[in-house]
Formats: structure tokens, C-alpha cells, sequence
């Protein structure tokens, strides 16, 4: 009897975002791709994407030899597990996609088999090619493929490192796979919500060291945020919510301005800057830029959260007035705040979406992103792959400095998280 390998994988870009899946059939014996299989599928989370990774996988199988055995290899556990049986599956999202991936072949003929990310590289980037071309608002076709070329290059790049450095880092990252994730929080700054059962998957930063292991390899030089918070404006001192108002920089919000722009000039790492069209911020990089030589672009995908008939409303008066609106809103991340405000899950995608567009432009090289409380800790919580309740312990002062660096395999690593010493 015949057996073919079959390869999946799947991916969001915000986790729930824009997703994509990838497959692969091999022949077991020579190893050859015999059939490879993509598709954006709009916004859904990483688990459901790999769930049509493995449905797409097992349909292509069938297409090839409806008698043959099948291998289902992935790098997701969740996923090999529940479909091994090992594991129950308790969300419903998740139930009828594996219902669905149960029936497309008798049980008999397919085994599941986990494999380590550094493994499944060839499925991982149709994965992702599809989501590229999901961005353009186009499906990917399969004449646009290069994973197979692309694997064999990173193939023979990763034989040449020398010691277990790879190997171990390999293993780390698969330790860490399934983790929990999306929140957000008002800029007022004692806001709470949680994006609830969505799953993400996190994986160690290129220059994170492992036990035993040494420091894993560096691909290329990543796109790096400095994550600038705007000054103080009247309303922060007060924590009243301060969303979608354009408000001014107070006088002490302008020498704080002043004093990270004496501060970032002194480093001279800066090569760009993009701002929130807000006032406070465009205001906090306009002082930036003066001493930096630098334009100051605009992009909308970094506004704050707009929070309706809330703004401008202290917690305590926002629970007195729409005590019901709040419960809501603090209990669903799907809740928008009275007045037709913005949920926490749409900014989420609404971040993630300008994140990986300002990666894409600003590969290699520092860009100081000039934004507010809600992106920039959504921004943090998506790069170390932390579960929501991470949002509400940690700490985000006006005219605070973070960063975060993003490589080119979708890695991010944490370098700094709010830096106030220029202010001092």
C-alpha cells in the first residue's frame, strides 16, 4: 500500500487576525513534494488555521490515492493531539473542524505525528505566503510558491551552524507552543478586558538564550520599534479616558517631549519616525523629529482606542453613569464602549494589521512608532505571546520608552519596556 506524508500548518497575524494555511503532500518513501495546498482565509485564530492546514492536507492525500496510508505531521500539539485522541476537544470553534478532518479518510488509514517548528518550514511558508497575498487582497496560487526552493536554502544554512545551538533552540521553541492571548487596556490606565479563549502561539526571540544550549542563531537584523508614548495632556494626571479626543500636550507633557528627544538624539539609533494622527502624539515626535532631522509620518492604524460617550469620563464616573455598558465591556473584549466606541478585539486587529505592515517597510532598520497606552501594550503582549491577564502588571507612563524587535521569520523579542529614566 502506498503512503504519503502529509504536512499542515497555520498562522494569524494577530491571533484572532489575518490567517492563512499551508500544505503539503510528500512521498513517504522518496520524500518529493507531490502536491502543495495555500489559502488566506480572513481573520481566525492560529488553531483554526492549522485546522484547515490539516483538512486541506488530508483532501489533497485523497486526491492523490484514497487507499493510501497517510502520515499527518504538524507542529502544532494542540492539533496532533486532539486528533490522536489524547486530548478533548472543548472549544466549539475547534469541534466541527475536526470532525470535519476525521471523515475526509477511515481513521485506520492516517496517524498523527508532532514535529518541531524548525521541521515543518516548508508548510509554515505557504502558510505564509498566503497571508501575503491575503494582505494584496488576492489567494495565493501555486505558481507563486517558493517554499520548496526557500526550505532547502534555510536547509543548508541551518547545516552549517556549528554545536546544538539550533537544535536546542528548536526544541525551547516547541516547548512553548500553545499560549493563550489578546487584551487591551484603556488609555485612562486602570481599564481590564480579555480577549477570552483565543489561542496564540509563541516561540523564543532570536537572541533569547537556552539552557544548555548557548545563544540561538541571529537570521538577519530585525525591524525595530521604539514604542514612544505621547506626553502628559491635561486628562492624564486625572486618568480620564482619553481615546479618540485630540488633545493637546499639557505644559508638562511638552517637557516631557523634550527631554526623549534629547534622549533618543543622544542615542542616534533612530532612522524613521511614524506617528498616531492624535495631536498628543503627533506633537510628543514633531519635538522628536526637530532634533533628529527626521520626517514625521502619519498612520491611522496607530490611534487609540475611541471610547464614545466615554471620553473624557473618569472609571468612577463612566460605573455611575453606564454601569451595564462598563460590566460588558470589562467582561468581552467583543463589548464597545456606550456611544458606538471601539472593542478592544477590533483594535487588536487594527494593530496587528499596521504592525505588519510597518515591519514589512521598515525591515532592518529603527523606527520610533509614536502611539498611546492600548497599542502599544497590545504590541508588547503579541511579541512575547502572553496570556491577557500580562496586560494589567505592567506599567505604561506618559513619555515612556519601549522596543520591541521583529525578524524576518515572524520571531519578535521584547528589548525594553517602559524606560521613564530620560525624565528623571
Amino acid at each position: 500500500m502506498r503512503e504519503l506524508v502529509v504536512e499542515a500548518d497555520g498562522g494569524s497575524r494577530g491571533n484572532p487576525g489575518p490567517a492563512g494555511y499551508g500544505a503539503v503532500v510528500r512521498d513517504a518513501a522518496s520524500g518529493e513534494p507531490l502536491v502543495e495546498r495555500a489559502e488566506y482565509i480572513g481573520v481566525a485564530t492560529n488553531n483554526v488555521a492549522e485546522y484547515r492546514g490539516l483538512i486541506a492536507g488530508l483532501k489533497a492525500a485523497r486526491e492523490l490515492d484514497p487507499e493510501a496510508r497517510v502520515r499527518a505531521r504538524m507542529d502544532s500539539k494542540l492539533v496532533v493531539e486532539q486528533m490522536s485522541g489524547r486530548w478533548k476537544i472543548k472549544h466549539p470553534d475547534m469541534k466541527p473542524l475536526a470532525a470535519e478532518a476525521a471523515r475526509i479518510l477511515p481513521p485506520g488509514q492516517v496517524t498523527y505525528e508532532w514535529i518541531p517548528r524548525e521541521r515543518n518550514k516548508h508548510a509554515d511558508r505557504l502558510a505564509n505566503e498566503a497571508m501575503d497575498a491575503g494582505r494584496r487582497g488576492e489567494q495565493w496560487e501555486p505558481s507563486a510558491s517558493s517554499a520548496a526552493l526557500a526550505s532547502s536554502a534555510e536547509e543548508v544554512r541551518a547545516a552549517r551552524v556549528v554545536g546544538d545551538a539550533a537544535a536546542g533552540a528548536a526544541k525551547a521553541r516547541a516547548a512553548l507552543a500553545s499560549r493563550a492571548g489578546n487584551a487591551g487596556l484603556s488609555e485612562a490606565g486602570g481599564s481590564r478586558a480579555s480577549d477570552g479563549a483565543a489561542v496564540a502561539q509563541a516561540t523564543l526571540p532570536k537572541t533569547t538564550e537556552v539552557e544548555g544550549a548557548g545563544w540561538g542563531p541571529d537570521l538577519g537584523p530585525p525591524a525595530t520599534f521604539v514604542l514612544l508614548r505621547h506626553g502628559e495632556t491635561a486628562l492624564t494626571p486625572e486618568k480620564r479616558f482619553s481615546g479618540s479626543g485630540d488633545h493637546e500636550l499639557s505644559e508638562v507633557g511638552r517637557r516631557q517631549a523634550e527631554a526623549v528627544a534629547a534622549a533618543l538624539a543622544a542615542r542616534g539609533t533612530i532612522q524613521a519616525i511614524v506617528s498616531s494622527p492624535l495631536k498628543r502624539c503627533r506633537q510628543t515626535a514633531e519635538a522628536v523629529a526637530a532634533r533628529l532631522g527626521l520626517d514625521v509620518h502619519i498612520d491611522e492604524g496607530l490611534r487609540e482606542t475611541d471610547f464614545g460617550a466615554w471620553e473624557g469620563l473618569t472609571f468612577a464616573e463612566v460605573r455611575e453613569r453606564y454601569g451595564d455598558d462598563l460590566d460588558a465591556w470589562l467582561a468581552s473584549p467583543k463589548a464597545a464602549p456606550t456611544g458606538g466606541g471601539e472593542s478592544f478585539a477590533t483594535v487588536a486587529r487594527r494593530v496587528a494589521a499596521t504592525r505588519d505592515r510597518l515591519v514589512r517597510e521598515y525591515r532592518g532598520r529603527t523606527v520610533l512608532v509614536v502611539t498611546h497606552v492600548t497599542p502599544i501594550k497590545t504590541l508588547v503582549r503579541l511579541a512575547i505571546g502572553a496570556p491577557p491577564e500580562s496586560l494589567f502588571r505592567m506599567e505604561l507612563s506618559a513619555a515612556s520608552v519601549s522596543a520591541v524587535a521583529y525578524y524576518a521569520d515572524g520571531n519578535a523579542s521584547l528589548r525594553l519596556l517602559n524606560d521613564t529614566a530620560h525624565l528623571r
